[in-house]
């Protein structure tokens, strides 16, 4: 079963080309499974411990100190490796298939409002000569300016820019299915980026990462934990009304796009999302918000109003008093 869980793993990183954050995420969660088998049945597990009761126990020890997330992800985990030991034949039926998914509480991470966004990019500047400052803000820039998953920013590469006329496109490779997109990327966005590129040679040195494009200050691809830790004390350093990580960026840039009166669709695209009901959950807005837009947007909501109208049921009662 451990070779199984490796071939597995290789599978994942060499084969369908996931994130190395995901291929950790799953070896966390199959190897956690494993260990509570072997725990449970006192001998190394097998492809036939893979079952419905072996599942259970194993979501009922996580129940306690594991949020319903934290237990559906690990059953996700378990039943793509169901489904890979049924198609290599080591089992018949993928039993992880018979277990419900843990229900998920409606919770959407929290947008923060457009001037804190701004303190954020914008302040406290960078010096001239500080080539890790330059980094932070053009990431900043990427993550709001463009929406990106915290892995895909990271897993930029130079060849990844395109500029054309003085606007820059960023080629992106998804987290989520390795797939391209092209991304637009404002002109303030472009200028951080330039700027970072000016002095980045400093950072690569002769022998630093010549394909990354943030690097750390060994001259190596920058790290998603990199990143979330430079955006927590940049939410610090601002006075930010919430404390938000890179997602948080990811949801401001949608909500704002939204509250702008961008479509749907073109949100959906620009945030790579398969399902435009991935992107409305993404882009959920308070209903004095909603109530702003259509305010703004419908043609009939700000017409004068016109004289009032006398209810049916009141026209009759008028005409029966006369009549009387």
């Amino acid at each position: 079963m451990r070779d199984a869980l490796e071939a597995y793993l290789a599978h994942l990183e060499r084969g369908v080309r996931r994130s190395r954050h995901t291929v950790r995420g799953y070896r966390a969660d199959l190897e956690a499974f494993l260990d509570g088998i072997e725990a449970r049945r006192g001998r190394p597990p097998t492809p036939a411990d893979l079952t419905v009761k072996e599942i259970r126990a194993h979501l009922g020890d996580l129940y306690p100190d594991h949020a319903p997330t934290s237990l559906a992800r690990a059953l996700s985990a378990i039943r793509a490796f169901g489904e890979h030991l049924r198609r290599e034949g080591l089992v018949a039926d993928n039993e992880a298939t018979l277990i419900r998914r843990p229900k998920q509480p409606k919770t959407l991470p929290k947008a923060l409002p457009v001037e804190d966004m701004v303190a954020m990019i914008d302040g406290p500047p960078a010096l001239a000569d500080d080539p890790l400052g330059r980094r932070d803000r053009a990431i900043l820039e990427v993550l709001y300016g463009a929406g990106l998953r915290v892995s895909e920013c990271v897993g930029l590469d130079l060849d990844h820019l395109r500029w054309e006329g003085g606007e820059l496109t960023l080629r992106v490779i998804e987290g989520k299915g390795r797939k391209d997109r092209a991304v637009p990327l404002g002109s303030r966005g472009a200028a951080a980026i330039q700027a970072y590129l000016e002095l980045r040679p400093r950072l690569a040195g002769t022998s630093g990462d010549r394909r990354a494009l943030f690097l750390n200050r060994r001259g190596r691809r920058l790290g998603d934990r990199s990143v979330r830790e430079m955006v927590y004390r940049r939410c610090l350093a601002t006075g930010a009304r919430a404390r938000v990580g890179p997602h948080g960026l990811r949801h401001s840039f949608a909500t704002h796009l939204l509250e702008s009166g961008c479509d749907l669709r073109t949100i959906q695209q620009l945030l790579g999302h398969q399902s435009l009901s991935t992107t409305q959950r993404y882009t959920s807005l308070d209903l004095g918000k909603i109530t702003e837009i259509y305010e703004r947007a419908h043609p009939r909501a700000n017409l004068p109003a016109g004289p009032a109208q006398p209810s049916p049921s009141a026209s009759s009662r008028s005409t029966s008093r006369a009549g009387s």
